[in-house]
């Protein structure tokens, strides 16, 4: 997991991607930003974390078919499993968050515009550590 990404400690219901904003233009970012505001016009000011948030529509999304090379997280021994990865422009924010779908959900399950959630998923388990990240689940799919 990335600290300060996401929240971890709560529910699926109470999960969250955590931004930040800045108190002068009011600007959000997403990764986060601790050091300085991104946005070029800005003079600065103090940033201070938000959760943004949970649902967003699909911008664009497309599959991943091959096997990443290194130093990404691939062991060749065994077989690669497509995955798909999804552009979604989160609703009140109006910012475009990559992500991976949740497992079974593929680009045939997908439109532009549909509208997804965050949720935690699994990235990958390595010698008893899991690697926590989101994942966009569409809504129609949830409970």
């Amino acid at each position: 997991m990335v600290a300060g990404w996401f929240t971890h400690d709560s529910g699926e219901e109470d999960f969250r991607l955590l931004g930040t904003r800045c108190t002068a233009c009011f600007s959000v970012f997403f990764p986060r930003e601790d050091s300085f505001c991104r946005n070029p016009g800005c003079g600065g000011g103090e940033l201070t974390e938000v959760p943004l948030s949970r649902r967003g529509r699909v911008w664009s999304y497309t599959d991943g078919r091959y096997r990443p090379p290194a130093p990404y997280v691939s062991d060749p021994e065994t077989e690669w499993e497509p995955y798909t990865l999804l552009a979604v422009e989160l609703a009140a924010e109006r910012m475009v968050v990559l992500g991976q779908a949740v497992p079974g959900v593929s680009v045939a399950d997908l439109t532009v515009g549909m509208e997804v959630e965050a949720v935690p998923g699994v990235l990958n388990e390595d010698a008893g550590t899991v690697w926590t990240t989101w994942h966009w689940r569409p809504v129609e799919e949830a409970r």
